[in-house]
């Protein structure tokens, strides 16, 4: 179909020189539905903008990704929904979280100013209504919904996310969201406009700024002013469609529907969550009919899931992966040959096949993959190659070499760690393994204080962004707070500042190859695979709203009897 100019142009009126500059991409070809719909939510063009734009150039906005919400039995009212949830690491701190178990307690009764959704293709308003950026994208404007109440009868205001973003954003509180805002925002470019009007004004420009408040940021849950984060856990106060029946650490938590919710009230009464130190009794409480939903899980280890006809799994594309560093200031890893030749020990297809059974793809040493649109596809993917290996040790002046890798027991990482300590083996290189609980294996998550990010190898899981920008900074600039690579290259640090600030897909694009190869020749880390989220549950359920970063909405669910 040939696209309705008249249409197009009315459309255009009032947009922004960035917008109609998007408007402009997809008529003439160069950008894609899909990253139309991305870059435009990004910059806060509405859904039905979009859908309007992309109906004038004669294309379907009706379209879905693969996964999403559970479909099935029409949507039951009321009864109780049992959940498997992995054992949150610690207190469940909204600055401090950092694991799977914790982050998905937050997402339970805590809302975003955004919701990331992989099903839509395009940030969606939650509690911000709309958000623009101004020229250079160095400043962010944000409206916020109105006639919202936190679940202790407080209406939601400016204040309130104002407090929120100055305490996640200063270096005081040792916040886990720091790995976000770390040279980006500090707590003094938290500004309030009026009561329902907040803007972010940025260290540099920004041009994925929105995804950097979204549910992406896990941490970033909006609570009341003057909230002690320390003590959070005993009210888990939020806006959203559920809150907090009781909570026991280590055994389980109930969540009530909350009446005044803002929008959709919940379907059903109560969510009740089970702790699972492991994925593997997760996986028999379901079968035994003990639990509902597993709340996340990957294909190693769940086979009788995967090929039974007897539940529902929700597959959704990701950037899950897992990241093995290497310390760039001790030897021997010091020497990028010898980095080089540890990934290129690695069968990564292999790997894809035995440990998540076909469901994800190889990676390639560097944090852009296929779910991310700016990514470089024409660079080479590296392969496994044992004698270049054997070859770039020797030129190292280490035929063999020794180290000690730690690493959690979370999911598929233990059989991760030993595939890598039998494929590195053929190459003379020999992996000493401490695989630990993800309590000991983070610690306090800062610089030594945590097995994480101090030792000699470390591997670690990193959950789903719709951005790259924190697996680019947090873990590989020279300031990154999860810099456990202790990787300090100052071209590395320009040009990530130059794809940060970028507002331009094409602009992103010519950096990111840049980046991509530089990281090749360095390979301060090893990526093996991207992981697709699984979520699995009886035929019972229907309207689960997973993310592939381990969050489960469950405000549309059901259960039927």
């Amino acid at each position: 179909m040939k696209p309705n100019d008249s249409e197009l142009d009315r459309l255009r009126q009032g947009r922004s020189e960035l917008e109609n500059h998007y408007i402009d991409e997809l008529v003439s070809g160069s950008l894609s539905r899909r990253d139309f719909l991305r870059r435009g939510s990004t910059i806060g063009m509405s859904v039905p903008l979009l859908g309007a734009i992309l109906a004038a150039c004669g294309s379907s906005s009706s379209k879905s990704s693969s996964g999403g919400t559970s479909a099935a039995a029409p949507a039951t009212k009321g009864g109780t929904l049992r959940v498997a949830s992995v054992t949150p690491a610690a207190a469940v701190n909204p600055l401090t979280v950092a694991d799977a178990g914790g982050l998905c307690m937050l997402n339970q009764t805590g809302e975003f100013l955004i919701f990331d959704s992989n099903v839509k293709l395009a940030l969606q308003p939650m509690l911000a209504l709309s958000w623009t950026p101004n020229k250079d994208g160095s400043v962010w404007t944000f409206k916020l919904r109105q006639g919202v109440k936190f679940h202790n009868g407080s209406p939601m205001t400016a204040d309130d996310v104002v407090y929120t973003f100055k305490q996640l954003a200063d270096p005081k509180n040792a916040s886990n969201a720091l790995s976000t805002f770390t040279s980006v925002l500090t707590p003094d470019g938290v500004k309030k406009v009026d009561a329902s009007t907040v803007e972010f004004h940025l260290e540099a420009p920004n041009g994925n700024f929105p995804y950097l408040v979204s549910s992406d940021n896990y941490n970033a849950i909006i609570v009341p002013n003057g909230t002690d984060f320390a003590k959070w856990q005993s009210t888990f106060v939020g806006t959203g469609a559920f809150k907090l029946g009781s909570y026991t650490q280590n055994v389980g938590a109930t969540f009530v529907a909350n009446p005044d919710y803002w929008g959709t009230k919940a379907l059903l009464n109560t969510t009740s969550f089970k702790f699972y130190s492991s994925q593997a009794p997760m996986i028999l409480a379901l079968q035994g009919n003990d639990v509902d939903v597993v709340a996340q899980f990957v294909p190693a280890g769940a086979t009788s899931l995967l090929n039974s006809s007897s539940y529902k799994i929700i597959k959704l594309n990701s950037a899950n992966h897992r990241e093995l560093s290497m310390r760039n200031d001790l030897p021997p890893f010091n020497d990028p040959r010898v980095r080089q030749a540890v990934a290129y020990s690695l069968d990564r297809a292999g790997m894809v096949n035995a440990l998540l059974s076909g469901d994800g793809t190889v990676a390639n040493d560097y944090p852009f993959g296929p779910r991310f649109p700016s990514t470089d596809t024409t660079v080479p993917q590296r392969t496994q190659d044992i004698a270049k290996a054997k070859q770039l040790l020797s030129a190292a002046g280490h035929p063999s070499i020794s180290a000690t890798m730690k690493t959690e027991i979370y999911e598929e990482v233990p059989q991760l760690a030993q595939v890598i300590k039998a494929d590195a083996a053929k190459a003379g290189i020999n992996i000493n393994l401490n695989i630990e609980q993800q309590s000991q294996y983070y610690g306090k998550s800062t610089f030594g204080n945590s097995d994480w990010l101090d030792g000699e190898m470390s591997l670690v899981d990193y959950g789903d962004r719709g951005v790259p920008n924190v697996f680019l900074e947090a873990p590989l600039t020279s300031a990154g707070p999860w810099n456990a690579a202790r990787f300090k290259n100052p071209q590395y640090d320009k040009l990530v500042k130059q794809y940060v600030a970028a507002l331009d897909l094409q602009a992103q694009k010519q950096v990111a190859g840049q980046i991509q190869q530089l990281l090749l020749n360095e390979t301060p880390i090893v990526i093996p695979y991207w992981i697709d989220g699984l979520t699995a549950s009886t035929p019972t359920v229907s309207g689960l709203n997973p993310t592939s970063i381990a969050q489960l909405y469950l405000n549309t669910a059901s259960k039927s009897a």
